[in-house]
């Protein structure tokens, strides 16, 4: 499962690999019941995230590979301009309300997609950090 948490301060991405049946739905499942404990407004619904990634950090053809197959167009790939490229993924937006701009979107993919884009954003961070 991929984690990507949208916050005031930026995208964090994370690769869970627990092995439990239906994890997205588990987790899911343990946010309403937090949110509904503690008397908080919660929002669960399908939708698309997406992140931008360099150019020169994606193999394209490589990628494509990797990404042929998967069904529902559950993830896309789109350059942006000569710089960058956007890749979109297919899975649930959990946050506060509708209208916010910070939460947690899940999706599950086959591990080998989720290694290859754990991979590409942790190399893509690095590569941002060492410019700072």
């Amino acid at each position: 499962m991929l984690k990507l948490t949208y916050t005031e301060v930026g995208l964090h991405l994370e690769r869970i690999t627990v092995p439990v049946d239906n994890l997205v739905e588990t987790l899911i499942s343990q946010r309403v019941l937090l949110a509904v404990r503690t008397g908080q407004a919660i929002c669960v619904q399908p939708g698309r995230a997406s992140f931008l990634v360099p150019v020169n950090s994606v193999n394209l053809k490589e990628f494509k590979a990797t990404v042929h197959g998967e069904t529902m167009r559950s993830i896309d790939l789109t350059s942006v301009d000569h710089e960058f490229y956007e890749i979109s993924l297919r899975g649930t937006w959990v946050a506060g309300s509708y209208e916010a701009y910070e939460g947690m979107f899940v999706t599950s993919l086959s591990d080998r997609i989720e290694l290859f884009i754990d991979r590409l954003w942790s190399s893509t961070q690095v590569k941002a950090s060492s410019k700072v």
